[in-house]
């Protein structure tokens, strides 16, 4: 694809800007880092646009410091007060319908993060935000606490123009194959494998 141009024109009755501005659903998986990380530099970018953002994150902990989350509130703020950009709503393991919140079973869990997609669900179908962010959503998917087919039917009978964006390692195959950009993380290199760790404003 090089300097934009498309590899090919497909016939599908759409103009050329219907077909451009069609939302995308999008997968980030592999397992190397950057996967999340590439997903909220996409939504710095819809938030510049104006766009409502809703980011829903499944398995980080909830006393997890992501510094992201930080940033993306300060910027909900700087909207609320000046206008300037887009609202964002940050769901995040200890609020709401997060299933880290208190000990339990796997069927605790599961229960819990079906509640998450519901919620999930409800504001797709209600066109709540322009932007989601489904950060670690692949995991309850890989664990079957959250039903696939469900999933790639909702996201691909979505109305509007609503883009998601899915991270995590081991993205379901019907996912993938329903996503229209997928990007895999391949490890070549990492600090760890020379027994350095997570630092300050790099990994959080």
């Amino acid at each position: 694809m090089p300097k934009g141009q498309v590899a090919e024109v497909p016939e599908d009755g759409l103009t050329t800007r219907a077909r451009r501005n069609r939302p995308l659903l999008i997968v980030h998986t592999g397992e190397m880092k950057g996967k999340s990380t590439a997903a909220f530099g996409l939504a710095l970018r819809a938030w510049n646009q104006g766009w409502s953002i809703g980011v829903f994150q499944f398995v980080k902990s909830a006393k997890w410091k992501v510094g992201e989350e930080t940033a993306f509130r300060a910027l909900d703020r700087v909207h609320t007060e000046t206008g300037e950009g887009g609202p964002v709503q940050w769901h995040k393991m200890g609020e709401g319908w997060s299933w880290t919140r208190k000990k339990g079973t796997e069927d605790d869990h599961a229960t819990a993060a079906q509640e998450g997609w519901r919620e999930i669900r409800r504001r797709i179908e209600a066109q709540e935000h322009r932007l989601y962010v489904l950060d670690e959503f692949t995991y309850p998917l890989k664990w079957g606490w959250v039903d696939v087919e469900e999933v790639v039917a909702v996201l691909r009978a979505r109305p509007g123009a609503q883009h998601v964006v899915v991270t995590g390692r081991d993205a379901p195959p019907a996912l993938v194959e329903a996503a229209d950009l997928v990007l895999e993380t391949t490890k070549v290199r990492h600090p760890m494998d020379v027994g350095q760790k997570g630092q300050r404003g790099i990994e959080w």
